[in-house]
C-alpha cells in the first residue's frame, strides 16, 4: 500500500462528551485532560499508520484557542503530517460542538512525534 493511502487510512476521529468530572473550577475541560485525549488520538493514528509499536517522544506547541465547556461534545481528529525513517508526526485538532445546536469550532491543536520501537525498545524503520 502506498504512503498516501496509508496516511488516509490512518486518519483517526474520536468523539467524547465533556462531563463535569473532567472540568476545572471555570467549568471548562482541564488542559491536561485535553492533552491526554490528544496523545491517545495521536497514538492510535501513529499505530494505525505503522502497525508497529510506537511511543510518544515529544509534543510540539499545543494551542488552546477556545475553552471547552462542560456539556459539549469534542471531536478529536488525528492525521500524519510528517514521515521520517523511524519517526512520524501526528497533528491532532479538537473541535468543540454544542450538543443542541450546529455550533462547531476548533478549540485546540497540537502535534505529537512518535518513534517506532522493537522488542528491546530501540528505534526501528517505519516503512
Amino acid at each position: 500500500m502506498d504512503i498516501e493511502t496509508r496516511k488516509k487510512n490512518s486518519r483517526t476521529t474520536i468523539f467524547k462528551a465533556v462531563f463535569p468530572n473532567t472540568t476545572n473550577h471555570y467549568h471548562t475541560l482541564f488542559g491536561g485532560t485535553a492533552m491526554q485525549l490528544m496523545d491517545e488520538t495521536a497514538f492510535i493514528t501513529a499505530t494505525r499508520f505503522s502497525r508497529q509499536q510506537m511511543v510518544t517522544v515529544s509534543s510540539d506547541k499545543i494551542d488552546f484557542k477556545k475553552p471547552i465547556p462542560a456539556g459539549t461534545i469534542v471531536e478529536l481528529t488525528g492525521y500524519v503530517t510528517y514521515l521520517g525513517s523511524t519517526s512520524l508526526k501526528v497533528r491532532v485538532d479538537i473541535f468543540v460542538e454544542e450538543m443542541y445546536t450546529d455550533s462547531r469550532e476548533k478549540a485546540v491543536s497540537g502535534e505529537f512525534t512518535f518513534v517506532a520501537i522493537d522488542e528491546n525498545k530501540k528505534p526501528i524503520n517505519i516503512l
